[in-house]
This record gives C-alpha cells, structure tokens and sequence, in this order.
C-alpha cells in the first residue's frame, strides 16, 4: 500500500517540479530584473533627495509659506493643467514643491520658488519597475502578470519540494556549488514565502485593477464602469462656482487644526480655472495602513466631505492599503529596511533558480554566458545611469538596456563564466566607487548632508566588500 501511494506521489512531484522549473526559466530574467528594482525603489524618496541633496530642508508647515508659493507658481506658469499640487515636506521627502502637471519647484524656506525639482534617475528606476521601459498601458499590465506568476511559482515551489519545510535550515556549500544554489534558493523561498506571495498580490492588483473594474461593471453595474470607480475611490463633488484661485491656506488650515497628529502628504487643486474645481487634502493616518484618507474642499477653502477611506467598508481599506503594503511604506525605515532584506532574497532566489537550472544542464549555451550578465549587469547599468545623469539627463532607460545589451555580449563572446562574474564583480566595485567620487567632486559640501550619505555610504560599502571578497577569493586560490 505504502508503495502504490510513493509511485501516485513521485508523478505528481516530477510534474510540479517540471512545471515550476519551466516556469522559472521564463520569468527569471525578467523576475530578477522587477525585483532588483523594486527593492533599490523601496527607498525612492531617499533617492530623490539624493539626486538633488543641495535643496533646503525642513519638517515644518507653514500654511502663509505654501499660499505664497502656489500664488507665485500659478502666476508664473499660465498653461493649462488638469492640476495643481503642493507635496509637503511630511510626506517622507521633507522639502516642499509646488506643482502642476508639467513642471514641479521646490520652494525656499521665505515661500519664494527654489530649483526645478529633477529626479530623473529615481523616475527612471521606478519606471523600470513599475512598467520595464515600455509604455506605460502595456508595462503596468506585464509586470502585473508577472506578479501573479510569481504567485504560481511560490505555490508550485511548495508542492515540487516535499522536504522543503523539514529542510528548513539545511544548507551545504562546498563542490560544484550546485548543492549549495539549492539550498539557498530553498530556504530563501521558505522564509520569505509570505512576503513573496504579498508582493505578488499587490503586484498583480496594480496592472489588473482596470480589468477588475471592468468585471465588475458588467456583473453588477450595468457597464458603468465610473459608478464602480466612484464605489471605491469616492465620487468627485459635483459643484458649481465662481471662477476664483482656490483658497489653499484656508483649507489647509482646516486640515491642521482639526486633524493634528495625521501626517499632511500633498494638496491637489483639481480642475483649476473651471466652476467645477475643488480642492484635496491627502492625509496619512497613524496606525491606519490606508494610503490616505482625503479632504475635500470647495474652491474658496469651505470643507465638503472626506472620502471615508478609513472608516469605509473593508474592501475599500483593503484596496486603499496595497499601495503601502506593496512598497513597504508603513512603518518609516525600519520597514523600508526589512523591505529591502525581503526584496534582496527575493532577488537571489530569482537568481539561484536560473543557477539550479544552468548546473543540473549537461551542456552551455547563450544562456549560461549570459545569466551572469544579466544578474551583475543591471547593477553595473544602474550605477552607470546615475553617474552619466550627474552630467546631462538624456535617456536614461535607454543607458540601462544599452548597457545590459554589451556586457551580454561581452559574456557571450568570452564564453568562461567564471572568469566573467571576477571581472564584472571587480568593474562594478570600481565604478559605484568612481561615481561616489565624481559625485562628491559635483555637490561640493551637499555631499556630506544626511541626503547624500544615506545613500553614498552604503554604495561606498557594497563596493569595499564586493572587492575584499575577490581579493580573498583570489588569495584563497
């Protein structure tokens, strides 16, 4: 008896182990490449500071210092826009900008109009992960899809590893490094697995919520997809007034004496020169998970409602919670930390899995010399993105794929992938180091501010490690 039951379980083990190996292989390189991202993105607030760590900073909001800027903003740029914004410095980058939806300013401490805000490099790393480089309608879809089978993989992980749970806190090193691949790959995928799967369902929501939308129209509200919108995101006030430039102190005062301990993270004027404008207050509440809960305003500053996100059914707080849970913004840096720790074995285990496979194969192609490009080359094209965006901002995302395109061929052409990974290891230590130099030559004294060091510092340390470990590696040889 016990023998029939081993031969009907080891079938279905081969199949699912079949099935999450083919799975693997086509999402790895793409997988590895979203995740990468998405964990350096994890700190894309500290990265807009770091790009420009010359702006003055402050925690502090003046309700005469915000009317004055949106009042010399909206005067100084006429053209149309669909909206006006002002971000305040508690929104976690503790400087101000006034904007609309064509150029954005950081605004001096005296309420005047400071520097264009330009965080070219921080947009193109989050555009990578959000969307690859592509346009955005397709990308957001893609890497939705890959979200939901990072799901399928995690799933199927389990179900092909029968000793994966008992194997817990197995690991081998030594040999070929096959074992040892496995090992890691195994346990990365058992302690993370909660993470993986959270990560995967609010990464899949972003590109699938227009899709659900739609679903749900047709089954419940006769096609309308706007009635299910405005289920959710609240409906727009329907208003009509004088035209008038809205009253921005007078609301945001409201919002400060009556809400105190919430955090303000940004205004938004909607419509702006039309009867139906109105003003948004988007405030983050303590202990809540909800993105925001939102303060609606009239043109000329009189309170209208909120958008009962916080007290709202628990579907409406639980899709207004995936934007925090996605990205980690929840508990300030000691969440974005652990973030970060999750999001890196994420990453190796995306890693490992291609290495499993390329190890057990009886023989080499294109994909063994080029893996360990793509695994060391997109860090190599982000740091060579930055530095080269130190000088003129062109098109980054193209400087990214130029780059993994030649050091793929380079690979390639050298066919020896040990010899590769000392080589690429080495260049990209010296280059995070050279750019930290440039960059510290470029800022001058802003280079020593909180901005650029929480930043700088951990790149200056990757770099020394990454090349102590060759150079140990080297000697133990």
């Amino acid at each position: 008896m016990q023998n029939t039951q081993e031969k009907t379980k080891q079938p279905f083990t081969r199949r699912a182990l079949k099935a999450h190996t083919w799975m693997g292989l086509f999402i790895s390189a793409f997988m590895y490449i979203i995740c990468l991202s998405g964990t350096i993105a994890v700190f894309h607030n500290e990265f807009e500071r770091w790009e420009q760590p010359q702006i003055e900073e402050t925690q502090e909001i003046n309700t005469a210092t915000a009317e004055q800027a949106f009042t010399t903003f909206i005067q100084r740029y006429k053209e149309a826009t669909g909206h006006y914004h002002l971000v305040f410095p508690t929104s976690g980058i503790p400087r101000l900008v006034v904007e609309n939806d064509h150029v954005a300013h950081f605004v001096n401490t005296d309420g005047s109009l400071g520097e264009i805000e330009q965080p070219h490099w921080t947009k193109m790393l989050v555009d990578l992960h959000l969307y690859l480089h592509l346009p955005n309608s397709i990308g957001v879809f893609i890497v939705s899809a890959f979200g939901g089978l990072l799901c399928a993989i995690t799933l199927s992980g389990f179900l092909s590893h029968p000793r994966i749970i008992k194997d817990a806190f197995r690991l081998r090193a030594g040999g070929t490094g096959l074992q040892e691949n496995i090992d890691i790959h195994n346990r990365l995928s058992i302690w993370a697995s909660p993470f993986h799967l959270m990560i995967g369902i609010t990464g899949a929501y972003f590109g699938l919520a227009g899709l659900l939308i739609v679903i749900f129209s047709q089954a419940f509200y006769g096609g309308d997809n706007q009635a299910v919108v405005d289920e959710v995101f609240a409906a727009e006030p329907k208003l009509e007034q004088p035209l008038q430039t809205a009253n921005i102190k007078k609301a945001l005062q409201y919002v400060l004496d009556n809400d105190p301990h919430s955090n303000v993270l940004f205004l938004t004027v909607h419509e702006p020169n039309t009867p139906t404008q109105f003003i948004e207050i988007y405030v983050q509440k303590p202990q809540r998970l909800i993105y925001s809960e939102n303060y609606r305003f009239s043109a000329n500053g009189e309170f209208l409602e909120v958008g009962n996100y916080e007290h709202g059914s628990a579907g409406k707080q639980i899709v207004f919670s995936f934007y925090r849970l996605h990205f980690g913004d929840f508990y300030g840096l000691t969440s974005k930390v652990l973030y970060f720790v999750l999001g890196i074995m994420l990453t190796i285990v995306s890693a490992t899995g291609i290495n499993i496979w390329l190890n057990k194969r009886k023989t080499k192609d294109i994909v063994n010399y080029t893996w360990p490009a793509i695994v060391w080359g997109t860090p190599l094209a982000l740091v060579i993105s930055a530095w080269l965006n130190l000088f003129v901002h062109t098109r980054l995302d193209a400087v990214v794929w130029a780059t993994l395109v030649i050091v793929s061929g380079y690979a390639y052409f050298q066919k020896n992938e040990v010899k590769f990974i000392a080589q690429i290891k080495a260049v990209l230590s010296i280059v995070i180091l050279g750019f930290v130099a440039t960059y510290a030559a470029i800022f001058n004294l802003s280079a020593l501010s909180i901005a650029s060091l929480q930043i700088n510092i951990p790149l200056i340390i990757f770099a020394i490690v990454l090349l102590a470990r060759q150079y140990a590696k080297r000697c133990h040889k």
